[in-house]
Parts: C-alpha cells; structure tokens; sequence
C-alpha cells in the first residue's frame, strides 16, 4: 500500500505586490513555448502596462479553466456578468517579439 505524503508549500506574499494592480486592458500573446500577458491601465489619451505575466501554455491551460470555475462560481451567486464593450480605438501597443 502506498501513500503519498501531502507537504505544505508555504509562499511569501511580497508586501509591495499586496495592494495588486489594477487594469481594464489585457494583451495576450503567445509563442511555442510560452504565453505572455500584458496587463494595462488605459485612460486616455496614455496608458501604461501595469503587469506582465509569463507562463508555459500547460499552465496557460490550468488559468483558463480556473478562470471559467470561477466565473461560473460569480455568475450562480451575482448573476450573469455581460461582457463589456470592445474598446473603440487603438491602443498603440506593440509587445516585443521574441526570435
């Protein structure tokens, strides 16, 4: 009989990154080995990236459905969420490639 042995994995939480960031634009991009999210705070007429976030499309897979888990966890308790509008002009934002 095997059994596995559950650990704790204890996670320091930078004081700096404790009040998060905020945005209302998201950039995603993504090469073979990796997505890239880039995270922006648009107010006209300027905005800037607040966030960028890198990870291995496996993980990328995980998010998207812890995502959908929780929005379907909102939606039973708040009600359905509409989608807002997509923005009407262009942002300007290029991400750089990798090669």
């Amino acid at each position: 009989m095997s059994f596995e042995k559950k650990r704790e994995i204890k996670v320091n939480f930078p004081e700096s990154m404790q009040g998060g960031v905020y945005t209302n634009n998201t950039i995603i991009t993504h090469t073979k080995e990796e997505f890239i999210m880039d995270f922006l705070m648009v107010a006209p007429p300027s905005g800037a990236v607040t966030a960028r976030v890198i990870t291995s499309p496996g993980h990328m897979k995980r998010i998207l459905a812890a995502l959908q888990e929780n929005i379907s966890k909102y939606e039973q308790k708040f009600g359905e969420i509409k989608a807002s509008a997509a923005p009407m002009e262009t942002i300007g934002f290029v991400p750089p490639t990798k090669h």
